[in-house]
């Protein structure tokens, strides 16, 4: 039975949104359905979620941008998380995510569902583990039916996409920390999750009881995106074993879910050298059935805070043009702090590049459609041209400053290099 037929919350939306989708991503609506279909493309749409544009994920749609956002303990404050969705949407983010793991986590996502036109994404591990914490009790305690009600709760308040990270096996956990990890686990969900199998003795019921969690997404359209809790968190950790032997987990479940009429998406690293991009994500594409693959990064070096979007999108833009599907953006508040609302333009800015480089390199038609254009447009000298093809097209503005009204730009006045040949006299060389 296909997918369509089995989630017919998902056909519903497909049907609603599907010539809107097809204009939007220059497709024709049976390729759509195909990759829908096949588990190569996803369709983030929870039916729940008001006004919201659904949004596709996976090949031969473009690649998408999805911004973090959300309160910690030392930075609590949900106004400025509400402004931050808005400076991401601003900036061309595709989804955004609640990370939120202090105050009213309810209240705020109900906040951020109703000024998000576009899908949200959550990890519902930490609501459940959050109300530990905030008692001063261990996490490892918790009771499964609290994250499985968890789940079913965020998914009937409308959250499209979630991740769990159903992977994790006790065999993956040990590998992670007892096999010679520079850094072991660094997912806070798989911390979590190592921490409560080494309390109880057992597999997570994320893996042990899977079937209740897709039986939860198909009722209400939530794409499951399989969390990586044992990705690599230095480059040193890439490509172990505890990593692949998650990867292929991901890949059974991808697989699984589909058969019973779930999308899936499977998440990546994480901190790859830039060497190793390619092969990594051609193999996690091929252990995962081609299922969309949504990554984080990767960051090609571990020695550049502060800078850790540059690093970032170095790796995504090898990883687009090897099979990534989506880019989770990095901040320079990358493992120093909460970001800005000036961090997270930059980072939705520095994936956006990360994708529109990958997908020059990809041949592209709408890629290299906004190139041309742009060099149509300094050939022509025509600033107007230039914003509608530029990624940022305010940055143009604010950049040219008191110059804005002038022909040529500032860094080359009278010796410009178009204008002095286009304005030759003499004719032909």
């Amino acid at each position: 039975m296909s997918i369509l037929t089995r989630n017919t919350a998902l056909a519903g939306v497909l049907d609603t949104h599907l010539a809107a989708l097809a204009a939007d991503e220059g497709l024709a609506p049976q390729t759509i359905r195909d990759g829908i279909e096949g588990g190569t493309m996803v369709l983030l749409g929870n039916p729940s979620h008001p006004s919201l544009r659904p949004l596709l994920v996976g090949q031969p749609s473009r690649v998408k941008v999805n911004a973090n956002i959300g309160t910690s303990p030392l930075c609590n404050n949900p106004d400025r998380e509400i402004e931050k969705l808005a400076a991401a949407l601003a900036a061309g983010a595709d989804t955004v995510m609640d990370l939120s793991i202090a105050g009213d986590l309810l209240a705020i996502r109900k906040g951020m569902l109703a000024a998000c036109p576009l899908p949200l994404g959550t990890v519902p591990l930490y609501s459940v583990a959050q109300k530990y914490l905030d008692k001063g009790k261990d996490p490892a305690g918790m009771d499964p039916e609290e994250l499985f009600a968890e789940i079913e709760m965020q998914a009937e308040q409308g959250v499209d996409f979630m991740t769990v990270h159903c992977g994790l096996t006790r065999r993956g956990a040990e590998w992670a920390t007892e096999g010679g990890r520079v850094l072991g686990i660094v997912s806070r969900g798989g911390s979590i999750l190592a921490r409560w199998m080494r309390k109880n003795g057992k597999e997570t019921p994320l893996l042990e009881q899977y079937d209740r969690i897709l039986e939860i997404a198909r009722r209400h359209n939530v794409t499951l995106s399989l969390g990586d809790g044992l990705r690599p968190g230095a480059g040193a950790d890439a490509g172990d074993a505890a990593q692949w032997e998650e990867v292929m987990m991901l890949g059974r479940l991808a697989k699984a879910g589909l058969a019973e009429g779930v999308q899936c998406m499977i998440e990546g690293p994480g901190h790859v050298p830039m060497h190793e991009v390619e092969a990594q994500i051609v193999g996690i594409k091929k252990l995962t059935n081609n299922a969309p693959l949504y990554v984080l990064g990767p960051l090609t070096i571990d020695s550049s805070p502060g800078y850790d979007h540059i690093a970032g999108a170095i790796g995504g833009a090898i990883g687009v043009r090897a099979g990534v599907d989506f880019l989770c953006y990095l901040t320079p508040a990358e493992h120093l702090t909460l970001p800005t609302i000036e961090d997270v333009k930059a980072g939705v800015m520095a994936s956006r590049i990360a994708a529109q480089a990958g997908e020059v390199a990809l041949g592209r038609r709408h890629a290299l459609e906004r190139e041309a254009g742009m060099s149509q447009a300094r050939m022509a000298l025509d600033w107007d041209g230039m914003k509608r093809c530029a990624l940022d097209p305010e940055m143009v503005d604010a950049r040219r400053g008191e110059h804005r009204n002038e022909e040529e730009c500032a860094m080359c006045g009278k010796f410009c290099a178009v204008k002095m040949l286009r304005d030759d006299p003499q004719g032909t060389l």
